[in-house]
Formats: C-alpha cells, structure tokens, sequence
C-alpha cells in the first residue's frame, strides 16, 4: 500500500535526507586513491551517528555494512571491504539514514583521478537521467512517465538500463510501495497514478554497455554482465502540488 504523506511528515523525511545528503559529500571528498572501502564505511557510519541518526542499511536483510560502494563494474550493493581505490575508478556510494523514525537514501557516483572520457560521460548522463526522470514526478502522471523518460535518455546514449533493480517508495520503511523503475514494461501498465504526499527514491543505474547483470556469490553485490562500468544516481523526493521536491539535494 503507498502511504501519503503530510507535508509535516516531509519535512521530517527532509531532515533525515539532509544527513544523507551531507554524508554523500563527505564521501565524495574522501574518494581518492588509496583509500579502502572499508574506510568510506566507518566514516560514514561514524558521521551518521554524529548527526543523532542511524545507518538505514546496517544488518537491513543481513546486509553487514553501513553503506554500500560498489566500484567500476559493480552496480549496486558492493559491501566495504579491503578494496584500495584506484586512480582510474568510479565509485558509486549509496547511503541511507534514519532520524527520528523516518527515512532517507541516495546515491553518488564518483570520480577518482584519471577517469576516462567515456566513464565520465557515462556518470554524468546517469545524473541527467535522474532529472529527467524527476520531471514527470508530477500529480497526474504515473510512474511509467518517470521510467519513459530515463530510459529514453540512457538509450539515446546507447547505454543499457538495468531492469532487475529498481527505486521504491520510501518513509517509515526504507522500502515502500510502490517499485519506481527505470524502464517501461507494458506488462505493468501505466503504473502507479502520482499524487501529492507520496515520497519515493528515483535511481537510475545505467551500463555503459549491456544491460544485464549477475550477482556476484557474496549473495549481495550485483555486477554487469559484460564488465563495463556502472553507474547510479539517486535522490529521495516528495511529489508536490508546486513539483517534486528534492529531500536529499540542496540546490
């Protein structure tokens, strides 16, 4: 069941976005080569914490680390570990917190030295895709107007958008009613209709090559098929009589 929110309760869910959003930037800055996942992970749990709020994904269905950093090939869900960042890399980080009982997640791709001109391009239309997508987020459209115009622009890029993973609500529970992909399937019809109140997580993860992807035997992190670089942007919005707005991005 999709829960709608009160504009009082957005404003709650934006105080919980403001956490993720701040240790989003402080990971960006420590993504550097050299650094371990492992490190990325205390430092965001640490900063977490500071801010009175609680690490969302932390033992969330047995997952053992308070972020996740998926790097190169990797979509999404790679867990911290021993891995010393590369010149060369792209790091996706996707963070979420709980303060005062309510929820907020997002996700960053970054850069690390010398990325190369195709990865860049690949990271910054990931980031396109999300605002295009952000734009239909509109009373009166449906989710499958968000997922028309992601796809779209990946594709016109000649990109490969992942289709077993997807966004979702969010409030409460990190994960909500209803699915928000990232694709059109006909099979679903039209999708959810938008209204004011409903706060979902819209996140593209888009291939530099084909679409399909594996889980790797860890049962967690999910790479792509062909070993190309991923890439993933997330934002936690509310849909708003006056427009989506955005409730872990200040801008």
């Amino acid at each position: 069941m999709i829960t709608i929110k009160s504009p009082a309760e957005i404003d709650l869910m934006k105080k919980a976005g403001h956490v993720v959003e701040e240790t989003l930037e402080m990971l960006g800055a420590m993504c550097k080569a050299g650094v371990t996942t492992k490190e990325l992970n205390k430092a965001a749990d640490d900063f977490i914490r500071s801010k009175g709020a609680i690490p969302s994904f932390l033992n969330y269905n047995g997952y053992p680390k308070s972020i996740c950093t998926s790097v190169n090939q990797q979509v999404v869900h790679g867990i911290p570990g021993n891995y010393r960042i590369k010149d060369g890399d792209i790091v996706s980080c996707d963070v979420g917190a709980i303060l005062n009982g309510w929820h907020g997640d997002a996700a960053r791709t970054f850069l690390v030295g010398n990325v190369s001109d195709d990865v860049k391009k690949l990271v910054d239309v990931t980031r396109e895709c999300f605002f295009k997508g952000m734009e239909q987020a509109v009373p009166g459209n449906h989710l499958e107007d968000i997922a028309r115009a992601i796809q779209t622009h990946a594709e016109m890029h000649g990109y490969g958008v992942v289709r077993e993973l997807v966004g979702h609500g969010i409030g409460r529970a990190m994960h909500e009613a209803p699915e928000v992909p990232n694709y059109v399937d006909r099979r679903h019809g039209r999708g959810a209709r938008l209204v004011a109140g409903m706060t979902i997580a819209i996140e593209p993860m888009i291939n530099l090559g084909t679409r399909e992807v594996y889980s790797l035997s860890d049962g967690w992190t999910v790479v792509t098929r062909d070993g190309k670089p991923s890439a993933h942007y997330e934002n936690t919005i509310a849909i708003t009589d006056n427009g989506p707005k955005l409730l872990t991005l200040s801008i």
